[in-house]
């Protein structure tokens, strides 16, 4: 089933890894993207950071994006 939002991170970075481990245990459905292999993916955080490659960046169905949220703000944004 694909995932209700998507994910924009890197290998190294500890806040993806949190936000992904409280998204799995919700049972939060995401696809996650790496932003060192994917340079279309990397553009794409830069638009949504101001030019910088922060993760991780949550793109929501609507469009919107949210930088490094909590997971009460992920769960806000999509209804659960």
């Amino acid at each position: 089933m694909p995932g209700t939002v998507t994910m924009y991170s890197t290998t190294w970075c500890g806040y993806c890894r949190r936000l992904k481990s409280q998204m799995d245990r919700e049972g939060i459905a995401y696809n996650e993207i790496n932003i060192e292999q994917d340079p279309e993916s990397a553009a794409f955080v830069e638009k949504a950071n101001g030019g910088n490659q922060t993760v991780p960046t949550v793109l929501f169905a609507d469009g919107s994006t949210l930088t490094n949220p909590s997971l009460a703000q992920v769960k806000q944004k999509i209804g659960v």
